[in-house]
């Protein structure tokens, strides 16, 4: 598979980033200006406060901006992928790993914020060591990668299933 694919994202989650987006880049971006420019009007930027807490915020909201623009910009939205047993992303994956049963979702971190029912379920991208190492394989499939650490870890493959919100 290529490796310039974006992050799996439900519709629902690309549906939220881009809400995020969209406040941050219009109506709170002019805010944080505005805040700026009062605070500027008060004089002596060195000990101004407000106006320092209103830069950094803007260098926040920006990097966030920057972030949200690239993840949409390359992410793969839609439909959970084939319940062919394949991992891909979009799976949710039970495995067993290093004698640990562990149920986790490929993906990306911001689609587990969708989740409903209060689940607790744990994210790995499709680019991290684990995710790349298990794409492609199938329920039944034993291997070992290289963790960031440096470690070989185990893998047996229980499950995997499309994930539906």
């Amino acid at each position: 598979m290529a490796t310039n694919e974006g992050a799996w994202l439900t519709q629902e989650a690309y549906d939220r980033l881009k809400k995020e987006l969209d406040h941050l880049s219009g109506p709170y971006r002019q805010e944080i200006v505005d805040r700026i420019e009062q605070a500027r009007s008060e004089g002596d930027l060195k000990e101004n406060g407000g106006y320092h807490a209103a830069r950094e915020e803007q260098g926040k909201n920006e990097g966030r901006i920057n972030q949200l623009t690239q993840l949409l910009d390359n992410a793969q939205v839609g439909e959970a992928p084939a319940d062919d047993g394949v991992i891909e992303a979009g799976m949710v994956v039970t495995a067993d790993i290093a004698g640990d049963e562990m149920t986790f979702l490929i993906g990306s971190r911001e689609v587990a914020e969708d989740l409903t029912g209060g689940e607790d379920l744990e994210v790995f991208s499709e680019r991290s060591p684990m995710g790349a190492a298990i794409r492609g394989h199938k329920v039944g499939d034993e291997l070992t990668y290289q963790a960031p650490n440096g470690k070989d870890i185990k893998v047996k493959v229980l499950h995997a299933k499309p994930f539906h919100n």
